[in-house]
C-alpha cells in the first residue's frame, strides 16, 4: 500500500535572530554582509510515507515538466515548479502533516479470545486481553464491533453452532457491559467453519474454540 499526502505550509522568516546577529556585528565594528536569503519550501508537495510495518512503496508523479519516481520513505516532490526530487525532514513533515494525520481514523483492530473445551468460559490467557478489548473499544468516539464466536470439530455440527454462538453473545455482554453507550455490536456464528487450524473431524485444537472481535 502506498501512502502519501498532499500538504500545504506558509513559511515565516524569524527576524529576531536576524536583528540580534546585527547588533552583534555593530559591536565588532565589522559591516553586515549581504542578506542571504534561504531557499523557499514549496507550498505544497507529494511525500511518500512508509506503511505501519516498516515497509515503502513507490509512486511516480508526472507534473508536465517530466516524471520523477518516488520510492524511498520521506522522499518528496514539490507540486509546482521543479520535479527535482528530495528528502523532507522529520520536524517539517511533523508540522506540515500534523493536521491530516490526525484526522486520518484509526485502523481496525482485531483480537482472538479463546475458550475452555466445550464451554463458554474464557480461558486464563484471554483474560487479560478483554481488558484490552474494551479499552480499545473505549478509544474511539464511535465503535463498530464484529464478534464471531468458533468452535473446534468435537461434537455435532448443530451443537458446535449453538455453541460457538453462546460464546459470541457472551463476549459482546462483557464488553457493553464495561464500556457505556456502545450499542453496534454485531455478533456472528461460524461454529465448525473456517476453522483457524485444519484438523480432522472430532479433534480437539485450543485454537479453534475462539471468538473474533474486531473493533473498528
Amino acid at each position: 500500500m502506498i501512502r502519501s499526502i498532499l500538504s500545504s505550509r506558509l513559511h515565516v522568516r524569524a527576524g529576531g535572530l536576524l536583528a540580534l546577529a546585527g547588533c552583534l556585528l555593530i559591536v565588532a565594528g565589522c559591516a553586515a554582509p549581504p542578506e542571504v536569503k534561504p531557499p523557499q519550501p514549496p507550498k505544497s508537495y507529494l511525500v511518500l510515507l512508509p506503511n505501519d510495518d516498516g515497509t515503502t512503496g513507490r509512486v511516480t508523479y508526472d507534473g508536465g515538466q517530466g516524471a520523477v519516481e518516488l520510492n524511498q520513505a520521506h522522499q518528496a516532490v514539490a507540486l509546482q515548479g521543479s520535479i527535482e526530487r528530495y528528502t523532507i525532514g522529520a520536524d517539517q513533515l511533523a508540522r506540515d502533516t500534523n493536521a491530516a494525520v490526525q484526522a486520518q481514523p484509526k485502523p481496525p483492530r482485531t483480537f482472538l479470545v479463546y475458550f475452555e473445551s466445550g464451554d463458554t468460559r474464557v480461558n486464563r490467557a484471554s483474560e487479560a486481553l478483554l481488558a484490552q478489548v474494551v479499552e480499545e473499544v473505549r478509544s474511539r468516539p464511535a465503535p463498530d464491533i464484529s464478534v464471531i464466536g468458533h468452535t473446534d470439530t468435537v461434537g455435532t455440527e448443530q451443537s458446535n453452532e449453538t455453541l460457538s454462538l453462546r460464546r459470541a453473545e457472551q463476549v459482546a455482554q462483557q464488553v457493553k457491559a464495561a464500556v457505556s453507550g456502545v450499542v453496534n455490536v454485531e455478533i456472528t456464528s461460524h461454529g465448525e467453519r473456517n476453522l483457524l487450524v485444519k484438523t480432522p473431524d472430532n479433534t480437539a485444537e485450543p485454537k479453534n474454540r475462539r471468538v473474533e472481535i474486531t473493533v473498528r
